[in-house]
């Protein structure tokens, strides 16, 4: 599956999706950006389970505000609708491999109980 842009619309409803979803935020001008876009998209190729988007930070300012993204590329993964990896910096193409064996192994029944008890403790 290629790659899929996301805007301000389209957004939650992807990565809020079951399954897993490899979110991108990078520029046009931004070397690293450049630099990691044939791995994500080679990543996108080996993995047509997975959906693999990318926000332009420069037309989609507001997403990059609301998920603090100060440094690109920034990668995130979302599984069944929970963030679990967030990371500023290009991965090369075996660490992006690593990260989506640790996200497909998830016990998500773990992760829900560990977010369910962070935010008890917020309140």
């Amino acid at each position: 599956m290629a790659t899929v842009n996301l805007t301000t619309e389209t957004f939650d409803p992807t990565v809020k999706s079951d399954g897993i979803v490899l979110v991108d935020f990078w520029a046009e001008w931004c070397g690293p950006c450049k630099r990691f876009a044939p791995i994500f998209e080679t990543s996108s190729q080996a993995h047509p389970e997975i959906v693999h988007a990318k926000v332009d930070t420069e037309d989609q300012q507001e997403l990059g505000m609301r998920f603090g993204v100060t440094a690109i590329p920034t990668l995130m993964a979302f599984r069944d609708g929970i963030m679990v990896f967030n990371q500023a910096g290009a991965l090369p193409g075996p660490a992006l491999k690593q990260l989506v064996d640790a996200v497909e192994g998830l016990d998500m029944d773990e992760v829900r109980r560990q977010v369910a008890e962070h935010e008890a403790a917020q309140h």
